[in-house]
């Protein structure tokens, strides 16, 4: 089987085949013996085949220890006060807003100088006009990168670390660009940003993860979080609009103050990756004891990091290859997002083209966007409900996959197709601008809702693995953001507003099919599928390994 199914399960199906052979062994008995020392737990370890030791601890934890051949795993007791999952609600309050933080500086710093260029094109006397969308595509390219070193990073050294070492990062190259001498430095320290940008896009989905077992609520985080990355897009025109006339530069040193309100929040964030505690916790208890056998369950697996590392950096693109939904799925985000990102582009060519209004004003025009998103929210949390009692009165459709939340691009791609033709066909000298400005609402509303879906939809359909179909999403929809927006002054300098809007709704046209595919042959995709059929049979085996193991520990 392909290295990148083995990583997944392979410590659950160890763990499993290594307990039945210890299942033979006779349990320790608690009552018949006193409590050890600390200083004898060490010896007492290698003796204690599947009890709780710290049962037997002169300080007990809520740590739950199992004996795998020479290992002694621990892991989380059932009411552990370190597991994530039962943090207090404040603890995971924090969380939430850190998280939603950082997501916002970032998706702001991407078009934070979007209404500042003509000022520093004329600082820089950059004429080309493909030069002058580089500050925001370029940042995109980071966008691409960054994802590939952030995520599987997350996965060995926790969330945090990852996390609190981009932020600085994503400060400190904003500083650079607001003190920036030349164009090519600005578009190098802007490449650096929108990597060190790209960290909470690929880490924050698996934070809240992290700290909430409940599909329900979890689902409604992940569509709090995407609708940050609409938001925070649709306040960089918004800002520089109004903050160039004063200086271009106090774009970036405005997204700096904005970035130094959050650090604090991130340098107190506790680590949320499970995995990663209970490193910690086997290394603490390693050496309190002296006992070298006292393993996590992440140390348990054998595979070496470099393997491992260069799994995950593969199945990406393995998957966008030859997994049809995730290849399907990433072209129709992928259009979704470049045509966002040429709306920086488009705007101005409206409202400051057509409409003669000032940089600051026609950065007002993408406020509808940001109104529709929060629809949309609202509409995702309404759909939620009505699917939760379906499920309660044992509707049938409620129990297929892609009834759970490809209905809602379905509802999303004809929003956003009739949002572009209305933008096109109404701006216009003779029509007031009031009514392309409204087109904004049914765009933004469209966008979210194609976005939760389909990316909830690619976590439903691949699971654990589901960090990697996302990865070569992110990456798809990163490239074709940057490149896309490079055509945006020729298609409208050759076709107009009014047919340039008319190909990219034709386009979106076209693939807005695809949820409507998925809902009608998702099924058969899934059931050929490699990934996901593995995935199959891997949580049977978990649930098998699982069973033993309250068989052998009620022994």
């Amino acid at each position: 089987m392909d290295d990148q199914i083995v990583v997944h399960g392979s410590i659950e199906r160890s763990l499993a085949a290594a307990e039945e052979r210890s299942a033979k062994e006779k349990a320790f008995e608690p009552q018949s013996h006193p409590r050890p020392s600390l200083s004898e737990l060490s010896e007492t370890l290698d003796d204690i085949p599947h009890e709780a030791i710290q049962q037997r601890y002169e300080q007990p934890s809520n740590s739950h220890f199992r004996r795998v051949n020479s290992k002694t795993i621990v892991s989380f007791g059932p009411d552990d006060r370190d597991n994530p999952v039962k943090w207090k609600k404040t603890r995971k309050l924090l969380v939430l807003l850190t998280g939603i933080m950082q997501v916002m500086n970032s998706t702001v710093g991407s078009s934070i100088c979007s209404n500042a260029i003509p000022q520093i094109a004329k600082e820089f006397h950059i004429t080309n006009q493909q030069m002058l969308v580089l500050p925001i595509s370029i940042f995109l390219i980071g966008y691409i990168v960054g994802p590939l070193m952030w995520g599987p990073g997350s996965e060995y050294f926790g969330r945090r670390r990852p996390l609190l070492i981009a932020f600085i990062g994503f400060m400190i190259f904003t500083l650079a660009c607001a003190v920036a001498n030349s164009y090519t430095s600005l578009l190098v320290f802007r490449l650096f940003n929108g990597m060190m940008a790209s960290c909470p896009i690929a880490i924050v989905g698996g934070l809240f993860a992290d700290v909430h077992d409940d599909p329900t609520l979890r689902g409604r985080l992940m569509a709090y979080f995407m609708a940050c990355t609409t938001f925070g897009p649709v306040m960089g025109p918004f800002i520089s609009g109004f903050v160039a006339d004063v200086s271009w530069r106090w774009c970036f040193w405005i997204g700096l103050i904005f970035a130094g309100t959050t650090l604090p929040l991130v340098a107190l964030m506790p680590e949320t990756y499970a995995p990663v505690i209970l490193n910690h916790r086997a290394r603490k208890l390693r050496k309190e004891t002296g006992n070298s056998n006292i393993v996590s369950p992440l140390e348990f697996e054998s595979r070496d990091i470099r393997t491992t590392f260069l799994i995950t950096i593969s199945r990406p693109f393995r998957m966008l290859l030859h997994e049809s939904i995730v290849s399907l799925t990433s072209l129709y985000l992928a259009l979704a997002y470049a045509i966002f990102y040429l709306y920086f582009e488009a705007y101005p060519i409206i409202f400051q083209g057509v409409y003669q209004m000032s940089p600051g004003v026609s950065g007002l025009m993408f406020l509808p966007i940001g109104a529709g998103a929060v629809l949309a929210c609202f509409v995702f949390i309404w759909y939620d409900g009505y699917l939760a009692r379906a499920k309660a009165r044992q509707a049938s459709w409620a129990n297929i996959e892609e009834y759970r939340r490809l209905p809602l691009a379905c509802v999303g791609g004809p929003l956003y197709v009739i949002s572009l033709f209305w933008v096109g066909w109404t701006a216009s000298p003779n029509i007031h601008w009031v009514i392309p400005f409204l087109s904004g609402i049914p765009f933004g509303m469209g966008y979210l809702l194609i976005f939760m879906a389909m990316l909830n939809y690619l976590t439903d359909a691949y699971e654990t693995l589901s960090a990697s179909a996302q990865s070569a999403s992110s990456c798809t929809r990163s490239i074709l953001g940057a490149v896309l927006p490079l055509a945006a002054k020729p298609m409208f300098d050759r076709l107009g507003v009014h047919w340039a809007c008319s190909l990219i709704a034709f386009l979106s046209l076209g693939v807005s099919i695809v949820p409507f595919a998925f809902i009608r042959y998702g099924d058969r995709i899934r059931k050929t599928s490699m990934f996901c059929q593995e995935l199959k049979r891997i949580k049977e085996a978990e649930r098998n390994g699982m069973a033993q193991d309250i068989r052998v520990d009620d022994k």
